[in-house]
């Protein structure tokens, strides 16, 4: 029989902590959003028309994870706690593989996205559909010698909305989970969701930041070294926030999630910016699942994640040049791709829609930063309606959840 390939996140995890300079990135694809958005979560189909609307079936869905796990380029590959089953337990995909699957721990009820729903217009509540057992061994109860059959690494989430009662009920389950998945040796990494559903006690947009980074710190303050995440999963809103979290505790590993789907240059030149300014770690989920051609976006994610290539400009030509090769068009021309959608980030309440072009030099100096401008507005809770409020919410994690 074949050994088992070492991971690439446990060496790569290894060295961040020995040498936190160490040029090391974590690359991630999230294909959980089954536990989110239901039957659109596999994305259009490549016969999707507007007037038929069809999507992916979750069997394709899977179909294109076996091709992004055998491609070889992640470190992390995510997924739902049944998904999981059926390509880590049953098919034995990772054994052959230096990826490490993940699951979906918990699904908050702000990530609950059912057609027609309101539940995001509400404050998150605690709720987790994946037992711990049920990740690793897929039964409730797992034998000691079960426990490597399936997953042993979670991604648990959690909203702050500062709200007092809300944001206690979600410590208080979010420790419950540590404690259980101590004793049962299962791993997780922490995502912090910006607040979904805070009305007149959100933070203002120009501290967004701030308030997620204390909340992590003030959080984990408390979380001795066994209960810790082994890294960090949140919204990207610019160089000052990632900079003063990756500088105040080098044992925390921060990533980014991608969030919605914009122009390729939003998607590389956020990678791009967020490493350079102390990011370790990125998860793409939409982004990548919405891509033209999956596995040559996964490419040009890894050679930007590794420095291979130094200018998202510079990849977003390389990337087209690459589906060019594979003979798959572009939704985009080349020159509508190397535009700056400015999406609006986890803090912003649309962010504005104007475009500007990427300039063909230096991507450090020319290219527009997607994120910065997003920052800038928020509505009036006070003047809208309820209806209103249920839109913006859906709206909003429509955009930031990947």
């Amino acid at each position: 029989m074949t050994a088992t390939p070492p991971k690439s996140l446990d060496r790569k995890l290894e060295r961040i902590a020995a040498d936190p300079g160490c040029p090391d990135f974590i690359l991630a694809d999230a294909k959980d959003a089954d536990m989110a958005f239901g039957i659109a979560s596999a994305g259009k189909s490549p016969e999707h028309h507007s007037a038929e609307g069809r999507f992916r079936t979750l069997d394709e869905y899977r179909g294109l994870i076996r091709d992004n796990v055998a491609q070889g380029l992640l470190d992390i590959m995510l997924l739902s706690a049944s998904t999981s089953e059926m390509l880590t337990i049953r098919e034995r995909l990772f054994d052959r593989s230096h990826i490490t699957p993940a699951v979906r721990a918990n699904d908050t009820t702000d990530i609950h996205l059912a057609a027609g729903s309101v539940y995001a217009s509400e404050p998150s509540r605690p709720f987790r559909t994946a037992t711990i057992d049920h990740i690793m061994c897929g039964k409730v109860d797992c034998a000691p010698e079960e426990r490597s059959l399936g997953a042993d690494l979670g991604l648990y989430s959690v909203t702050f909305n500062n709200d007092l009662e809300r944001d206690l009920a979600s410590l208080e389950a979010y420790r419950a989970f540590r404690v259980e998945a101590e004793r049962k040796q299962f791993r997780h990494f922490l995502e912090v969701f910006a607040p979904n559903a805070c009305g007149e006690a959100c933070p203002p947009a120009a501290q967004m930041g701030r308030f997620i980074n204390d909340q992590i710190a003030r959080t984990l303050a408390g979380v001795v070294g066994r209960g810790r995440p082994v890294f960090l999963k949140i919204p990207y809103l610019g160089p000052e926030a990632m900079e003063q979290l990756a500088s105040y505790d080098r044992m925390l590993v921060p990533g980014i999630l991608g969030g919605a789907s914009g122009t390729t240059l939003d998607a590389f030149h956020q990678l791009w910016e967020a490493k350079k300014h102390g990011a370790r770690a990125a998860l793409y989920g939409r982004m990548i699942n919405n891509s033209e051609h999956q596995l040559t976006f996964i490419q040009h994610l890894r050679w930007i994640a590794d420095g291979d290539i130094t200018d998202p400009a510079e990849a977003v030509r390389s990337y087209h040049a690459g589906l060019e090769k594979v003979g798959v068009r572009p939704f985009r021309s080349l020159n509508d791709d190397l535009v700056a959608s400015r999406r609006g980030s986890a803090s912003s309440g649309g962010g504005s829609t104007a475009k500007r072009p990427a300039a063909a030099s230096t991507a450090a100096t020319a290219t527009p930063r997607p994120t910065e401008a997003a920052t800038s507005s928020e509505p009036d809770f006070s003047s809208m309606s309820a209806a209103d409020k249920v839109a913006w919410n859906l709206q909003r994690w429509k955009r930031i959840l990947p």
